[in-house]
């Protein structure tokens, strides 16, 4: 049964609800907004896939890096760009699908915008529909950057009004004395060579709260 146990630390089934109407109430006004910009050809979606994907980061873990407004909509829209040029320069599809995403992960972590639906935003607009492909580099603005802004929109508005941080802005905790430094989380963080989907900040922030709970349990 422990693999049917929460992976999220802090994941309640309140939360997860208000996840799912989130998400649900981003995806349906998303589509609504954008079925009202003029589109160049009409076989063109009104919104793409990874957005679906895009809606469970935004509303389902708001506190992740990946989850920001710049990672949602330059992620997506830089990774379309990517894909549309791999298509483009690439005759074979399956190293286009490659390059495309392979290329997309590289720049949205030059550009500190890595967002993992932008790898679908790129696949998509390698082995998409021939419309995607008559759209060229303009898919990249109509329809996926419509779609980002919109749900990003939609995510601030929905986060402020159910009282979350989104953009996500991490709670400050009193530091004790003899509290960790940001550079002591730096300094394991190289130790242990590993990626982790929670910010500096927001580390700190833990640790240090943590840190306060045990020295209360010390002094009981």
């Amino acid at each position: 049964m422990r693999f049917f146990q929460p992976i999220l630390a802090g994941a309640h089934l309140p939360e997860r609800i208000v996840a799912c109407i989130g998400a649900a109430i981003g995806i349906a006004v998303t589509m609504m907004v954008c079925a009202l910009a003029p589109r160049g050809s009409g076989d063109l979606p009104i919104i793409v896939a990874p957005l679906g994907a895009s809606a469970v980061l935004v509303f389902a873990v708001p506190a992740s890096p990946l989850a920001q407004p710049w990672p949602v909509i330059g992620g997506n829209v830089i990774s379309t760009l990517v894909g549309v040029a791999a298509f483009t320069l690439v005759r074979d599809p399956v190293m286009a699908a490659a390059l495309g995403v392979g290329g997309a992960i590289l720049v949205m972590s030059l550009l500190r915008c890595l967002h993992p639906p932008g790898g679908a935003a790129a696949l998509t607009a390698v082995i998409g529909s021939q419309s995607i492909h008559d759209a060229g580099f303009g898919f990249a603005l109509l329809p996926v950057g419509i779609n980002s802004v919109a749900l990003v929109a939609l995510g601030i508005a929905f986060h402020r009004a159910t009282r979350r941080s989104y953009p996500h802005r991490p709670t400050p905790a009193p530091p004790l004395p003899s509290g960790l430094h940001i550079a002591d989380i730096d300094a394991a963080l190289a130790d242990m060579h590993e990626s982790f989907d929670i910010s500096r900040d927001d580390l700190d922030a833990l640790l240090t709260r943590a840190e306060w709970h045990a020295e209360a349990r010390r002094r009981g």
